[in-house]
Parts: C-alpha cells; sequence; structure tokens
C-alpha cells in the first residue's frame, strides 16, 4: 500500500524593516499583511512606518494635499496622488506622501492593477522621523531615476528642501525675493515657503492663485490641453 507524502505549505515571512529583499518578493508579502497602511521598498531594504503624529506630519500632510490638489483641479492633464505605491526600479518601490505627475506624455504609467509604474515629475514627502532615509538613500532613488523635481519638508527643522533634477543632479530651488518658491517643470506651481510652515492656508492657496493666473500656466494648460484632444 502506498503512502501519500504531504508536502508542508509555503508560508510567506511577514515584512519586517531592515528586510532586504527584492521587490517582488516585498509585494508578496506586504499583500499578506493588509493591516499594514504604509511599507516602503528603498534601495532594496524595507522600511516600515511609525504611527504618525497629527503636527508633525498630518497637519503638514493637509496642507500639502490642499496646496496640490488645487493646483490639479486647474491643470488638466495632470494627477495627484496621496500615499501611493510607486514601482520606480527593481530594488525601489516608494510610497510617497504625495506626487504630482503628468497624464499626458508623461514619465509613468498606470498599471493594469493600479499602481503607479515610473518616475512622477514631483515627488513630496514629509519628512519627521524620516528625514535621514528621504535625503539619502531616497534622494538618490529618486535622482536616479529621473524624479524631476523633490521637495522635502523637515518638519522639525522647520525648512523646505525643494530639488529640480538638472544633468543629472538635484539642485536646489530657492525662493524669489517675495519669499515664493516656484517649480521650474509645473508653470504656476507657486509656493508661499513661510505661509505654509506657519499653517496660513490661506496666503498659500492666495500666492497659487497667482500662478495659476499667470501666462505660464496658461501655456501650460493650452499645451496640455492640446495633446488630450490628440489622444
Amino acid at each position: 500500500m502506498s503512502q501519500t507524502i504531504l508536502k508542508p505549505k509555503t508560508t510567506i515571512p511577514p515584512l519586517e524593516s531592515g528586510d532586504q529583499l527584492t521587490r517582488q518578493e516585498f509585494e508578496q508579502r506586504y499583500a499578506q499583511m493588509p493591516d499594514v497602511k504604509k511599507a516602503e521598498l528603498i534601495e532594496g531594504i524595507v522600511y516600515m512606518a511609525s504611527p504618525l503624529r497629527m503636527t508633525q506630519h498630518a497637519n503638514p500632510h493637509a496642507r500639502i494635499m490642499t496646496w496640490l490638489g488645487t493646483y490639479w483641479s486647474a491643470t488638466p492633464g495632470v494627477e495627484v496622488g496621496d500615499n501611493a505605491t510607486v514601482r520606480l526600479d527593481a530594488d525601489n518601490e516608494p510610497q510617497p506622501d504625495a506626487l504630482l505627475r503628468l497624464t499626458v506624455d508623461g514619465q509613468s504609467r498606470i498599471s493594469e492593477d493600479g499602481y503607479v509604474e515610473g518616475a512622477p515629475e514631483l515627488i513630496v514627502e514629509i519628512a519627521a522621523s524620516t528625514a535621514s532615509i528621504d535625503l539619502n538613500d531616497k534622494l538618490k532613488a529618486y535622482r536616479r531615476n529621473q524624479v524631476q523635481e523633490y521637495l522635502v519638508w523637515r518638519v522639525y527643522d522647520g525648512e523646505l528642501d525643494w530639488f529640480r533634477l538638472r544633468e543629472g543632479k538635484y539642485i536646489k530651488l530657492e525662493p524669489n525675493d517675495k519669499g515664493i518658491i516656484c517649480s521650474d517643470y509645473f508653470p504656476g506651481l507657486w509656493l508661499a515657503q513661510d505661509a505654509l510652515l506657519t499653517g496660513d492656508l490661506a496666503q498659500v492657496l492666495a500666492i497659487l492663485q497667482e500662478g495659476l493666473k499667470s501666462p505660464e500656466h496658461e501655456n501650460l494648460v493650452n499645451k496640455l490641453t492640446d495633446k488630450e484632444k490628440v489622444e
């Protein structure tokens, strides 16, 4: 009488900070942990998010999303993402706090299963406890994958670092004499730096409205609208 040999079931280990994984392994483990709200693969290393505080993260994040969402509402051919997983390359699958991407002739696309694949044109990170990662390994990964602009809000320092990719290097954008930083890639995306940092959201949106009325933004809207008609 032959005996049936039962093979042990394959168990997928849980996702843990510090794991060294391929992107495929990362996605398999992440999918098995629906209770985990944020995990990232940066240069092949897993990072798990700590609980998020209102003052240090949630409130700054809301300010950024309000600012970007207003730009989105006035600019056809772009799209804003909030904590969207991004498949950058074989070793990097970040979940940036915010992103702004072109939907017409852009660098990224939406996969069949709903993820962003490729580099969004603008990424924003709210850097409190994650500042060392955001300004080192994550910055290198974004630069290498051609993220055109990268904004880091260093909450504990009360500072903003807005980088623009030029000739393979990130160059920091500086405020003009009115304290306004103007996006180099997205015309009309103007930011009143001090107002954002102090929580004066009304002033942030007032300055953004000035940018949205600029000839440069009007030209962008016309350009993207024409491309959408062609497609």
